[in-house]
């Protein structure tokens, strides 16, 4: 009988290994080196912290891109204090503000490419670059009633991928 703590382990890497490596490689573009090292600490945090990998597989994935995150702000903070810390320099004003914004875009971003083809043109018509139903529907050459109830269902899709992904609204 395989022992319950690698069956556990194994669990938490084939469900969330593959979407966590994507996330701190987004986090870290620049440096595979340093994001590999992000998701290898992430997974040994949810290791030694046994009670969050019996939660639900969305809560498990929250926490994990939570910590990640963590620990690369955390390795930014570092590299003000320590300068000779081999690690990208973040913006020097509202780093706090402007990586959370960044984090989120990147989210948004990775959840975006699990819609539908026809739900994402819609919403980057009418949200990322701001037209009217009116231009969206020229633009996508759809009737309004269409941009309309596609607008609505691609958020609702939205929502379903974000929470996938282990992003609570």
């Amino acid at each position: 009988m395989p022992d319950p703590d690698v069956v556990l382990m194994q669990r938490l890497h084939d469900d969330h290994a593959e979407a966590l490596w994507r996330f701190c490689r987004r986090l870290l573009p620049t440096d595979r080196n340093l994001a590999e090292d992000v998701a290898q600490e992430t997974l040994l945090r949810a290791w030694r912290d046994r009670r969050i990998l019996e939660s639900p597989s969305p809560a498990v994935r929250a926490w994990l891109f939570t910590v990640a995150r963590n620990i690369v702000i955390d390795q930014w903070r570092s590299r003000k204090v320590h300068p000779e810390t081999p690690l990208a320099d973040p913006p020097d004003e509202g780093v706090d503000d402007e990586s959370d914004q960044v984090l989120l875009s990147w989210v948004v971003a990775d959840a975006l490419t699990r819609l539908s083809p026809e739900h994402r043109a819609v919403l980057l018509e009418c949200y990322y670059r701001g037209r009217s139903v009116a231009e969206a529907s020229r633009r996508l050459g759809v009737p309004e009633g269409t941009v309309k109830s596609r607008t609505h269902y691609a958020l609702r899709a939205l929502r379903l991928a974000l929470e996938e992904m282990g992003v609570g609204a």
